[in-house]
């Protein structure tokens, strides 16, 4: 469902969500829950929206980075991101919107994150908007930070999937992906089958991440393999554009809130 109506309490709704996951249907109609791995790593995204009065503290989260996660029971992994313009993908900064990304050791931390903990309340108390998406890989390849992620996973036979890219650029390399970026990231918000996508940093110009949501696995590969996209990965893989990246692929088990205007869950 599309419009601008925001849940006027979407850290209770979330929590409600966490509480019933258990009882609810497999997602995929019918599909069995995915096979936890030995290492059973859980991502949790928070998207936000920060709302004017709270402004000065939304731009205090990305150069605290992890340090106000450092209590969270189950956390392996964090990073607060900026945003582009809208949340968007140019040079332009945001200055409203946001994201935090984190890994848990286990789904029950991942859960008990999203339903108790102090800091998504914080995020959600203080914004205009506030989705959050749960994930589990199923594909990865790369590092972020020195950290991997494992795939714990099968990729959906049907219904939705999400993509994280995200990449240390080279500084001798930034006007080559800048000027290639563009018409990709331009096309991406266009894509049909594109339920969401965000231009994510976790600092200005040379370290950037995209992370999106489709409505099948048909649709993301239809726009990976389409003319500016394709283009600008042959070009980063034979220009060594990055010195560091990350490429992976996501089974949602969770994605509520309102994120520029749309709801969902």
């Amino acid at each position: 469902m599309n419009g601008p109506m925001v849940d006027p309490s979407p850290t209770a709704a979330l929590r409600r969500a966490v509480a019933a996951r258990e009882d609810a249907p497999p997602a995929g109609g019918g599909a069995s829950r995915p096979v936890v791995a030995a290492a059973d790593d859980v991502v949790v995204l928070l998207l936000t929206d920060v709302a004017p009065a709270s402004r000065l503290w939304g731009w205090s989260r990305v150069p605290l980075g992890a340090r106000p996660l450092r209590a969270v029971s189950g956390l392996r992994f964090a990073k607060a991101l900026g945003s582009g313009y809208e949340g968007g993908f140019g040079l332009r900064p945001s200055g409203s919107r946001q994201g935090l990304f984190t890994v848990f050791d286990t789904e029950e931390s991942a859960d008990a994150f999203i339903a108790r903990s102090g800091i998504v309340d914080a995020y959600a108390r203080r914004a205009r908007e506030f989705c959050v998406a749960k994930l589990r890989a199923t594909s990865s390849r790369g590092s972020w930070g020195g950290a991997t992620i494992a795939v714990t996973a099968a990729a959906p036979a049907s219904g939705p999937v999400a993509s994280l890219t995200r990449a240390s650029i080279r500084p001798s390399r930034a006007f080559d992906f800048w000027r290639h970026s563009p018409p990709a990231e331009a096309a991406l918000e266009r894509a049909e089958g594109c339920q969401l996508a965000v231009g994510l940093g976790e600092a200005p110009l040379l370290r950037q991440a995209t992370f999106s949501v489709w409505d099948s696995q048909a649709a993301m590969d239809a726009y990976a393999r389409s003319g500016a996209h394709l283009e600008a990965i042959r070009n980063a893989q034979s220009g060594g554009w990055f010195s560091e990246s990350m490429f992976v692929r996501f089974a949602p088990l969770l994605l509520r809130g309102t994120w520029k205007g749309r709801r969902y869950g």
